[in-house]
C-alpha cells in the first residue's frame, strides 16, 4: 500500500510547509532504497553542485529558477539533519538554534548596543567574534575546496578585516607589477619551479587588486570565460556555415570571425 504524502495542513503557512517537508524527508530515509543508502559523505558533492546551480540562477535573474535551486539546498540541509538525527548526533532544531545564536552573537551592533556604523566596522566585529568562538586564526573557516580565485579573495578579505591590508590602491598595483617582473625573470631563467611559484604570486596579487577595485575575481574570470566560449562557438558556427573545418583555417581567418562576434556583443 502506498505511503500517504505528508501534505502541509496549511499551505499558506511557512511553518506548516517546513514541517511537511521534514516529514517527507524522514519517510524517504525510511522507505526509499536510494535515500536510505546515502550518508553525509556520499551526497556532499551534490551540495556543492546545488550551490553552483543556485549561483547560476542568481546570475540569470530567473526568480523561478532561484526559488527551485534554494529548495534543493534546503533539501540538503534537512537531509543532513535527518541523517544526523537518526544516528543520535543532532537534529534540525539544533542546526537552527546554533545558527540563530551565531547571528545574534555576531551582530552586537544590532542586539547589544555595540557601535558599528560602517560596513568595515561590522566585518571587523564579525572576525573578532569568531575568535571568541574558539577559532585560533581569522583565516580558519575558509574551505580549502573553494575555487582558487574565490579562496584567495576570501583569505584577503579576512586579513583585511583585522587591518592587514594596503590603503592606497597604488601600492596594490605596484605589487602586481613587482610580481609580474619576478615572473618574467623566472621565465627568462627557465626555472620551472620558480615560474610555477611566481604565476601563483601574480594570480594572488591580481585577485587582491580586483578586491580593491570592488571586483569579485572569480566572477570576472567566469564572465570572461563565458565570453570566450560564446565567441569561439561563433567561430565554429561560421566555419560550419562556410563548409570549413577549424583545423584547416588560419588564425587570421578565425580571428575575423572572432571580431564579428565581438562586434555583435557576444
Amino acid at each position: 500500500m502506498p505511503t500517504p504524502v505528508p501534505y502541509p495542513s496549511d499551505p499558506t503557512s511557512t511553518l506548516s510547509q517546513l514541517e511537511a517537508f521534514i516529514s517527507l524527508v524522514r519517510i524517504l530515509r525510511e522507505q526509499c532504497p536510494w535515500d536510505k543508502k546515502q550518508t553525509h559523505v556520499s551526497i556532499s558533492h551534490l551540495l556543492i553542485e546545488e550551490a553552483y546551480e543556485t549561483t547560476d540562477a542568481i546570475a540569470s535573474g530567473d526568480d523561478e529558477e532561484l526559488a527551485k535551486e534554494l529548495g534543493d539546498i534546503l533539501l540538503h540541509v534537512v537531509m543532513h539533519s535527518v541523517m544526523a538525527e537518526q544516528r543520535g548526533a543532532f537534529g534540525l532544531n539544533d542546526v537552527v538554534r546554533k545558527s540563530f545564536e551565531k547571528l545574534v552573537n555576531r551582530h552586537p551592533h544590532v542586539f547589544a548596543g555595540v557601535e558599528a556604523t560602517t560596513e568595515e566596522a561590522v566585518l571587523q566585529n564579525w572576525e573578532r567574534r569568531k575568535l571568541t568562538e574558539g577559532r585560533n586564526s581569522v583565516l580558519d573557516g575558509v574551505p580549502s575546496a573553494l575555487p582558487a580565485a574565490l579562496r584567495a579573495q576570501r583569505v584577503q578579505e579576512k586579513a583585511a578585516n583585522v587591518g592587514f591590508d594596503w590603503h592606497d590602491r597604488r601600492d596594490v598595483w605596484a605589487k602586481v607589477d613587482e610580481e609580474l617582473a619576478e615572473l618574467k625573470y623566472e621565465i627568462d631563467t627557465q626555472s620551472a619551479d620558480g615560474t610555477r611559484r611566481e604565476f601563483g604570486d601574480v594570480f594572488f596579487a591580481l585577485v587582491n587588486a580586483a578586491r580593491h577595485e570592488g571586483v569579485i575575481a572569480e566572477d570576472a574570470l567566469h564572465n570572461t570565460t563565458n565570453s570566450f566560449m560564446r565567441r569561439f562557438q561563433h567561430i565554429e558556427s561560421q566555419a560550419r556555415a562556410a563548409g570549413k573545418e577549424l583545423h584547416t583555417m588560419t588564425l587570421a581567418q578565425m580571428d575575423e570571425y572572432w571580431n564579428q562576434a565581438k562586434g555583435k556583443g557576444l
